[in-house]
């Protein structure tokens, strides 16, 4: 009975010191994310809440961007890295439990008649025992360490939601590009065919006198410089698709695509308030959790200050025969409960609270620039489009007024009133124009993707 009296005297003791706990709970600031898009937010609606399903309004592409889903290999592993760290996080937890064991053995010694003159000679003894051990967690050390435990898990989870995002965002990209790439091919192939026939109109012209030998040399090099560029993008186009079939897992191949002319998204431009970053966008969302887990190894390893309150236990039968063994007289049991307090230990403790301080303050700087990098990316793929849409529509005029260009001077080249060279500055000029058009309405479709995915939008 004074046993147990002293027992429970140690864990009243250690309640009484657990007022000194210097543990602490994290708290976000609740500024940090005040004009960080760099524009004046007026509509609540975020497109990142937009299910990617519903974001583009192509079933080939969708089609695509399921099959990377299921078999690009970068999520898998990302995949496998968050099922580990739920397994470490369960063990955290486990760590809260008692630990229990169960022994059994036969012990034989025999003696030397030298320090045992009058035996026994021998010793024969049975043990079956179940022990167990249990650290009372009074100063939060294990418990602060489940919770950094938690956040790691956590933290690998966002990565995993990042890779995802990324990559619907690489195979949209990529589908787009490819889309481009065959709309640049089908406008050159019609630019050679437009370039023979003004080479054949200008052999004509010569047989009648109205154009020189030079003129139909140089028309026929101006057609061999736009079918030059052929071979260059047929190039582009298996390239980028091969970059395709990587992203989906698949060896290289041919991808069966849309039209560049029908693509468009179903959703309108809408970045919803700064603060839904930490929310929604997995890299944010993976830097934070990471200070979290700082900040919980800080609270433990302050709690490595104070000293560990334990609890052993074991029971079991012990008997010098074995048939005795089982038999209720052979029954033993103990109990200990004690305070271990650190005084000296080659300064672990000292080193681990700095070095976990000094890590708390790199991933609240990490967290702090991954959070400006992610309004810099969303204010950035909103002057890209707005870039686009103005663009597009210059451009257009541009088109309209070159393609009278090259009308007028075919017919005035026919009447002498236009030289060659005007023609194949026009419809050069025509042709440039036309690409780049291409480029424009890419750079439009890319700064959608590229907004989608800066706002956090696609693991949902």
């Amino acid at each position: 009975m004074n046993s147990f009296k002293n027992i429970v005297l140690v864990l009243l003791t250690a309640s009484v010191m657990y007022s000194c706990s210097t543990s602490s709970h994290y708290q976000r600031s609740q500024t940090i994310t005040d004009g960080i898009f760099g524009i004046e937010e007026t509509d609540t609606t975020n497109m990142a809440n937009e299910k990617w399903q519903n974001l583009f309004n192509d079933d080939l592409l969708d089609s695509l961007i399921a099959e990377g889903l299921r078999n690009n290999l970068d999520l898998q592993a990302a995949t496998q890295r968050v099922v580990a760290a739920e397994a470490y996080f369960k063990q955290s937890r486990a760590a809260m439990a008692p630990s229990v064991s169960a022994q059994a053995g036969h012990t034989f010694v025999h003696n030397s008649e030298s320090t045992y003159p009058n035996g026994p000679s021998n010793y024969n003894a049975s043990q079956i025992t179940v022990q167990s051990s249990w650290e009372i967690d009074f100063w939060g050390k294990l418990s602060s360490a489940k919770k950094a435990s938690y956040a790691s898990y956590m933290a690998t989870d966002a990565a995993q939601k990042a890779v995802q995002t990324s990559l619907i965002a690489s195979i949209s990209s990529a589908y787009y590009n490819l889309l481009a790439l065959d709309s640049k091919l089908a406008i050159t192939k019609k630019t050679v065919q437009n370039s023979a026939e003004l080479v054949e109109t200008l052999k004509i012209l010569k047989e009648s006198g109205k154009v020189t030998g030079a003129a139909v040399v140089q028309s026929e090099a101006a057609r061999y410089a736009a079918e030059v560029t052929i071979p260059d993008i047929e190039q582009q186009i298996k390239a980028t698709e091969n970059t395709i079939c990587l992203l989906l897992g698949r060896t290289p191949g041919t991808i069966v695509r849309g039209k560049f002319e029908d693509q468009g998204t179903n959703t309108l431009l809408t970045t919803g308030i700064p603060s839904e970053l930490l929310e929604n966008r997995p890299d944010v969302m993976q830097a934070e959790f990471a200070l979290i887990n700082a900040f919980e190894l800080t609270n433990s390893a302050k709690a490595y200050f104070y000293p560990s309150v334990t609890l052993t236990a074991s029971s079991g039968f012990e008997s010098l025969q074995f048939e005795d063994l089982f038999d209720p007289a052979s029954f033993a049991a103990n109990l200990v409960g004690g305070l271990v307090q650190p005084i000296f230990n080659k300064r672990q403790n000292k080193t681990r609270l700095e070095v976990a301080k000094a890590t708390q303050a790199q991933m609240l700087a990490n967290f702090s620039s991954t959070l400006l990098n992610a309004g810099k990316e969303v204010n950035d793929a909103l002057n890209l489009y707005d870039s686009s849409v103005q663009k597009t529509e210059l451009r257009q005029k541009q088109l309209d007024a070159l393609e009278k260009s090259v009308d007028y001077t075919k017919e005035l080249l026919i009447y002498g009133s236009a030289t060659y060279t005007e023609v194949l500055n026009a419809q050069q000029s025509l042709l440039n124009a036309q690409l780049n058009n291409v480029n424009d309405r890419v750079q439009q479709l890319s700064a959608v993707v590229s907004l989608y995915r800066a706002l956090g939008g696609g693991w949902q």
